[in-house]
């Protein structure tokens, strides 16, 4: 592809400076900045719950298309990304997010919701390429050693979009407290921060031009072609490995709809739900970051690592949705609401339930960071670990597609719950086990790939130390 005087010489500069446009990063704060302009903007979008819309069936609806087209594309967007490089998966993805963004802008004023729709199902297929190529750069790049940290690293500028997000509706909205959908500036300075984030995509770099701080590149592979990645996704679905992580991925979307429409919506008013969804989304950043650092560091071995974190996150799940579960049992079970609560106006009756939703957000970063963790040990290179987020995404967006519908179905708030708490709780064993059988320690880590260029490196040293003695051993 002709990288190779590139690659020769960011090899020769590596070291000299973390801060290099072409080290791993470098590059991940991109990804985390390009991640904070589009996703960071639809997350907090979404965390008002109903798209901002007093009437959440348009929401409702537009989410089912976009995680049904997400859910396909996101298999399929490994091996894209493998095909047309970082640069073009990522504008391709990126760029339909302004349009899902502007279709409730006409919604607001037409209430039509047709092009909300359509524009989900779109979405759907870029947020797959997006999501594909942005977790093989996220995971691959990094040294292995490190992916826990860089993780977070990432996890905490992609949510720092969620908590600007969240602040564009609290402020444009602020002397509305009685209003019930969002202003058209709200969508129109999404849509800014999305485009923007479009163009950013141009800035990221192909992983074999990326190289680590000690001379290593982060992968070798080259462009992929239709036919191998058509193979190697089917088998995605015979990897026992993916099996094991199935009821991760399906969980890890499906209770977004829950706590955004029926605790964001349900309890608060417009301007508090703003305000609850920085909080949210900053509550990520922390999550992600304090489960970022004991993956890497609490323990010499990975393994040991994996499994004492699955095990801190299982313990903190069940406290949390036990948490909701009262709160649940409370508002909806035991009284009922006749203002919405207020950030400023409803006093100590805010806080509980501004804490539930707090620590639902904690719970999300961690819950998600440990699974990218873990898949990230499970190989080194992108073309690998491009296909098994592909395969999470596209599970987990299934698992939105079918969450989304059932809202709209009218299921009650309890039993989304109690689906949400034991998918959840399924999850953490089949992640040990996964753990226990398929992640080996640093030092023991090595690709099929390198195992034989190992192989030929040492022969060939053998051979230039034979025919070495044999020149010293001859006559002169």
């Amino acid at each position: 592809m002709g990288f190779g005087e590139d690659e020769e010489a960011a090899a020769g500069s590596a070291g000299k400076s973390i801060i290099r446009y072409n080290s791993p990063l470098v590059q991940v704060c991109l990804i985390g900045l390009v991640c904070f302009c589009c996703p960071g903007m639809f997350n907090a979008l979404s965390g008002m719950g109903g798209g901002g819309q007093v009437d959440t069936t348009a929401a409702n609806n537009a989410n089912t298309a976009l995680y049904t087209t997400f859910a396909v594309f996101g298999i399929l967007g490994g091996g894209i990304y493998n095909i047309l490089g970082p640069r073009l998966t990522l504008f391709a993805g990126c760029s339909t997010y302004v349009l899902y963004a502007g279709s409730f802008l006409y919604y607001n004023h037409f209430h039509h919701q047709g092009f909300a729709i359509v524009a989900g199902a779109v979405l759907g297929i870029g947020a797959g390429l997006l999501w594909a190529g942005q977790g093989a750069i996220m995971t691959s790049y990094p040294p292995p050693g490190k992916k826990g940290s860089y993780i977070s690293l990432f996890w905490s500028i992609f949510n720092m979009g969620g908590v600007i997000g969240g602040l564009i509706p609290f402020f444009m909205n602020y002397h509305r407290s009685t209003a019930k959908s969002v202003n058209d500036g709200t969508y129109i300075a999404f849509m800014i921060f999305m485009t923007a984030g479009t163009a950013l995509t141009l800035s990221i770099l192909h992983p074999s031009r990326v190289v680590r701080n000690d001379g290593s590149r982060c992968t070798n592979i080259k462009y992929s072609n239709v036919s191998t990645e058509v193979v190697e996704i089917l088998r995605l679905f015979r990897n026992w490995k993916m099996l094991l992580m199935f009821p991760a991925a399906w969980a890890s979307n499906f209770f977004y709809t829950y706590q955004f429409n029926h605790v964001n919506a349900f309890l608060f008013n417009l301007r508090t739900r703003g305000f609850n969804n920085v909080f949210y989304w900053g509550a990520q950043m922390v999550g992600s970051i304090g489960i970022g650092y004991f993956l890497d560091y609490s323990f010499q071995s990975r393994k040991k690592r994996g499994l004492v974190g699955i095990g801190v996150v299982a313990l903190l799940s069940t406290a949390i949705w036990a948490g909701g579960l009262a709160n649940h049992l409370h508002y909806d079970g035991g009284r009922i609401l006749t203002d919405k609560l207020d950030f400023k106006d409803s006093g100590s009756e805010f806080a509980g339930p501004f804490v539930l939703y707090f620590s639902y957000g904690l719970l999300d970063a961690m819950f998600q960071s440990l699974v990218y963790w873990v898949i990230g040990a499970l190989a080194d290179d992108s073309e690998t670990l491009s296909r098994y987020i592909g395969f999470y995404k596209g599970v987990q967006s299934a698992g939105g597609a079918v969450a989304w519908q059932i809202d709209a179905h009218n299921v009650t708030k309890l039993s989304q719950l109690i689906v949400n708490w034991v998918l959840t709780t399924l999850s953490y064993p089949l992640l040990a086990i996964l753990v226990m059988l398929a992640l080996k320690d640093e030092e023991k880590v090595g690709t099929k790939k390198d195992d034989v260029e190992d192989f030929a490196s040492a022969k060939s040293l053998a051979e230039e130390g034979t025919t070495s003695v044999r020149q010293l051993n001859q006559p002169d």
